[in-house]
């Protein structure tokens, strides 16, 4: 009678611990890659005609190679500069004929126009009526990656360059409404977002010597 007890006794162990099991399998968080998701564009069709030239001024190389070392523009820089220099590039402010040049917003109307697109007649219009006709930067930033660079370098240049245009768009926020970004209204967020488009381009990973 007592082994009976006593194997009963370890079978209720077991389910306890089973059950013990399952609910912190459940409720316990796990750790997961943190990132920004951007979608990529498709593949082009090979007989498919690039129409859409970009002009290389409007292009900000950013490589990061195999031994995580940084190159911005072809030379070796420091990750802690990447910030400031995405800045002058997407901004230029001085209107240096090697960085980033600018359309009119009344040419982004004309083309939206031509081309029927209601929406963003709507939204080029509304957004001349708030700033003018203000100037919009064409720039793009390329971020490129050997296939063995590390992830934790990856998203921390990643970052680098987000930050620099959270940081324009927060300094063009204070200048247009007295606020910074986050604390515009869903429309004012949207037309700052014309100003300062989140232009970054990311290629697959590839051999970068």
């Amino acid at each position: 009678m007592a082994k009976k007890v006593g194997d009963l006794n370890a079978s209720s162990q077991a389910d306890i611990a089973f059950l013990l099991l399952i609910f912190f399998l459940v409720t316990t968080s796990m750790n997961v890659d943190q990132g920004l998701y951007r979608q990529l564009p498709p593949p082009q069709e090979k007989d498919q005609e690039n129409h859409d030239k970009v002009n290389e001024r409007n292009i900000f190389i950013v490589l990061i190679n195999k031994d995580n070392q940084l190159a911005i523009e072809g030379e070796l820089a420091d990750i802690s500069s990447l910030t400031e220099r995405t800045i002058e590039f997407i901004t230029n402010p001085k209107d240096k004929a090697d960085l980033a040049e600018k359309v009119m917003a009344s040419k982004k109307l004309e083309d939206a126009t031509k081309e029927n697109k209601v929406e963003d007649i709507k939204n080029w219009k509304k957004l001349i009526e708030q700033f003018g006709d203000i100037g919009i930067t064409k720039g793009v930033v390329s971020l490129q990656n050997d296939r063995g660079t590390n992830y934790e370098t990856y998203i921390a240049v990643q970052n680098a360059i987000v930050a620099a245009y959270n940081i324009t768009r927060d300094k063009f926020s204070q200048e247009q409404f007295g606020k910074v970004f986050d604390d515009l209204s869903a429309d004012e967020q949207k037309l700052v977002k014309l100003v300062i488009p989140l232009n970054i381009s990311e290629a697959e990973p590839r051999s970068v010597k």
